[in-house]
């Protein structure tokens, strides 16, 4: 009986230490190789255009970055899952980054309703969370020190908005047309914040349910108030379709004013390249202004890694948030860890960027909103408000 316990006892150990072998040999072979970063967002399904040009603006830097030996040595590697925009599918494939693919950092999240649904595991894992695309105020509480925004937030944009166009265009009259969800929450309590500020209140609102077009409800909600402008916090396919249901139904035409998230370039092929009576807010100067020493390199790198991809607002600001990740890791002296990454991420130079400025506080690192028009297939920037 003694040997047959010892022989079992000795068999497990074995399996053990050969367990602890493996581990080791892998997490060896992870650290000399790459450092990994993963995602999860929309790849298929109606939001599809943001979640592309998420990764192909950061591949395009983090390609550049590798094809001149990488950091210490290593490269970085980009792991992208679909997840159709539907927050269990995030929740799914964040942890399969974190368990499986053993991810350095996760990176470039697209959605506020899908960052929400892992916000308790993120936390929980303490693993760096960087530059969610979504401007939400649960993200920048400061109670979570491994996640670092990159974009401006929803309270910023709508502030800009309505300053603009409560100072600039003497409107009073405000409706919100929005996404039924976390997302469209957001926006809907940023724009009464920003109206409450200026002693406004919305005139009337309208919904519609997350990954469908059904916006005609929300447009009949919308129409009696008679609205001088519309707020849209929509996703792009049924912000196009509400946008030219008005326009055909309307007796009159409205300023329609999109915040970021809603995706513009991919709004504009929508609506066939029409852009009037839009306003447009982005978190990121246009990439085709060819004064900017960012925007230049963006459109080289991009021409070049992606010869077929169009340069976009969304994909530009991937491009700049991976290359504040880049010089972060560069920075850092000996051994990568969790730590040093946020900390030199935290304190990044503010001329990083050029002309963009850096100045981490509120958990983001970007404190502008640029609102512009769309004039011969460009974004014109014609306001700039600093926070």
């Amino acid at each position: 009986m003694v040997n047959k316990n010892f022989l079992i006892l000795s068999i497990t150990l074995l399996f053990f230490l050969l367990c602890g072998f493996v581990f080791m040999h892998m997490t060896q072979k992870h650290e000399k190789n790459a450092i990994v970063l993963g995602t999860s967002l929309p790849l298929s399904g109606i939001n599809s255009d943001l979640g592309k040009d998420i990764v192909i603006g950061a591949n395009t830097y983090f390609s550049h970055i590798n094809a001149r030996g990488g950091i210490q040595n290593k490269h970085i590697q980009f792991i992208h899952y679909d997840d159709k925009y539907e927050p269990e599918n995030t929740l799914y494939n964040t942890l399969k980054l974190i368990q499986k693919d053993d991810v350095f950092a996760l990176f470039g999240f697209v959605g506020t309703p899908t960052v929400k649904r892992v916000l308790p595991l993120v936390s929980h894992s303490n693993i760096p969370f960087i530059a969610p695309y979504t401007g939400a105020s649960f993200l920048r509480d400061n109670e979570h020190e491994n996640i670092v925004n990159f974009r401006s937030s929803y309270a910023q944009e709508m502030d800009a908005l309505v300053e603009y166009l409560s100072t600039q265009k003497k409107i009073t009259k405000f409706a919100i047309f929005y996404q039924n969800d976390d997302y469209g929450e957001e926006g809907y309590i940023a724009l009464a914040q920003a109206l409450a500020k200026r002693n406004l209140q919305l005139s009337a609102e309208g919904t519609y349910k997350r990954n469908t077009l059904s916006i005609r409800h929300a447009v009949h909600e919308i129409e009696g108030a008679k609205p001088e402008a519309i707020i849209l916090v929509g996703a792009y396919k049924p912000t196009a379709r509400f946008i030219e249901k008005v326009k055909s139904s309307f007796s009159y035409q409205p300023i329609f004013c999109s915040i970021s998230f809603v995706n513009a370039n991919a709004l504009m092929q929508e609506l066939k390249g029409n852009g009037e009576n839009l306003l447009f807010s982005q978190t990121v100067p246009s990439c085709d202004d060819f004064y900017s020493k960012e925007g230049l390199e963006y459109r080289k790198l991009l021409s070049f890694y992606y010869p077929d991809a169009k340069p976009s607002l969304a994909s530009f600001e991937s491009f700049l948030a991976a290359k504040s990740v880049v010089q972060a890791l560069q920075n850092i002296h000996g051994s990568i860890t969790h730590d040093k990454f946020l900390a030199h991420l935290k304190n990044l130079n503010g001329q990083t960027l050029d002309s963009i400025p850096l100045s981490y506080r509120n958990a983001q690192l970007l404190n502008q909103v640029y609102l512009s028009h769309y004039v011969k297939e460009k974004f014109e920037i014609i306001q700039k408000y600093e926070y």
